[in-house]
This record gives C-alpha cells, structure tokens and sequence, in this order.
C-alpha cells in the first residue's frame, strides 16, 4: 500500500479530494497537524463526498511521530517545486510514503534540504509557480500505481 502525507495541510477541499484520490488508489491517508480546518467542517466533507468515512486515514501531530512509528526502512518521496529530480524518474515501491506540504508554503526548507536525495518535482511551464495540492498529489500517486501495476518498480 502506498501512503501519501499531508504537512499541515489548509484548504478542507483539496484534503477531501485528497481522501477520495487515496480511496480510489488504495492508498493510505496520513494528516499532519496543525491542520488550517476542522475534520468536521463541511467543505472536507463535501469534497470527499460519501466515500470520507471510507478513508484510511491516520492524524499525526507532528511529521517525527509519523516516521517514528513506521519501520526504520520506510521511503520518503518530498515534493516539491526545489528540485530538478522529475517524480517520473523515481521508481517506488509498495510502501512508499510520497509527502506533500501546505498549500501556501509547501514543505519545510529544513526537512527539504535533510532529505534533498529524496525530493521530487513535477514539471511545470516557467509561468507556474505551483500546481493545486489535490491535483499534485494524484499526478504522482498514480504513477506510482502505474508502477506498481506494471512491475516497473525498484527492486
């Protein structure tokens, strides 16, 4: 199964969309507080349509507790506009956490720059600062799954 992270994430649509994307794929959903919305507000809900309660979904509160609680081996894919390593080129494997930042900022420099090795990028025109957040993340979730489903994946 793969799983997709969500730092402190803002916008209760794209998390809704989010949640239906990772229903949709199999893929597990990971929420990182602060969150900028309630899990009850009915914009999330209203995105997510039926299928919300259907999410696997865990809440974390902090981006250390996640990695603590997962084996020692866990891979992490960063995505993010800082980096010229193209997300098709990475080969993921069953298990792979891909982690996507807020809305407005996207991900820490700090954890950035730790894990630069594993940072991911999606290509854009030079007059795209950034793409939405729903639809960066099931631009590489699925190819992940198409990798998956293929065998085209790392070994």
């Amino acid at each position: 199964m793969l799983h997709v992270v969500l730092v402190e994430p803002e916008i209760p649509p794209n998390t809704g969309n989010i949640g239906r994307l990772c229903l949709g794929a199999d893929a597990h959903l990971h929420l990182v507080k602060p969150l900028g919305f309630s899990l009850s507000e009915k914009e999330l809900k209203r995105a997510g349509l039926d299928y919300w309660q259907d999410v696997r979904l865990t809440l974390w509160e902090s981006f250390a507790e996640l990695q603590a609680a997962q084996a020692v081996d866990a891979r992490y894919f960063y995505l993010t506009t800082k980096t010229e390593r193209i997300y098709w080129d990475a080969r993921f494997r069953d298990g792979d956490f891909l982690v996507f930042g807020r809305e407005t900022k996207g991900l820490p420099e700090p954890l950035l720059e730790t894990n630069r090795e594993q940072c991911l990028t999606i290509p854009m025109t030079p007059k795209t600062r950034s793409l939405n957040l729903a639809t960066s993340v099931g631009i590489v979730l699925y190819e992940a799954v198409r990798q998956l489903r293929t065998g085209k994946v790392e070994s």
